[in-house]
């Protein structure tokens, strides 16, 4: 079955985010940096970090976003890419390891009431804008006042990152939850 794929740029000119017309992890997004990440959470990803020059990969609800480095030129990238994405998806293949994503979201279930309050707004109104960007934004921890969160996909080194974070962000959680002093990216 053949699979639609869409091109969008993001505001990170290292990242492109890959539109398709299928679900690819029930909810959420998985992030992978390397290569044993990748082996861990995702066959997709695997995939697609075997290309060269791809240096991250985002699987989100029904876009993955691509990351290239220093040796990546998007012309020879997209083609690969988008040959990868039409090839794993037509043939049904699953794009991400569920059980590994439902272990890493019931750790991080195990936590305080504050910090559930933040993974609440986080997942409600903060990770579903940001996505459409092709990012992630996801709760390290939250200690003494401080939000740290992981900046995934586009939002990952996108030069617009640290005005939503300090203007959006820290805003929005500080006027929700008294507890919340500064929001910093890790």
């Amino acid at each position: 079955m053949s699979v639609n794929i869409q091109l969008e740029w993001t505001p990170n000119p290292s990242t492109l985010k890959y539109v398709v017309d299928r679900r690819l992890v029930s909810s959420g997004a998985v992030n992978v940096t390397s290569k044993q990440a990748a082996e861990e959470k995702s066959p997709l990803a695997v995939k697609l970090m075997d290309i060269k020059g791809v240096t991250a990969v985002m699987v989100g609800s029904n876009f993955v976003t691509v990351t290239k480095g220093d040796e990546g030129e998007w012309d020879e990238l997209n083609d690969a890419v988008m040959a990868t994405l039409d090839e794993h998806l037509s043939a049904g293949l699953p794009s991400v390891n569920e059980e590994a994503i439902a272990a890493a979201r019931a750790a991080a279930g195990a936590s305080g009431s504050v910090e559930t309050r933040i993974q609440e707004i986080l997942d409600a109104e903060i990770r579903p804008a940001v996505a459409q960007d092709g990012g992630d934004i996801t709760l390290d921890r939250f200690e003494e006042g401080i939000v740290y969160l992981h900046m995934r996909g586009a939002c990952s080194g996108c030069p617009s990152s640290t005005a939503t974070l300090k203007m959006g962000i820290e805003s929005r959680l500080r006027e929700l939850i008294p507890e919340v002093s500064e929001v910093v990216s890790v």
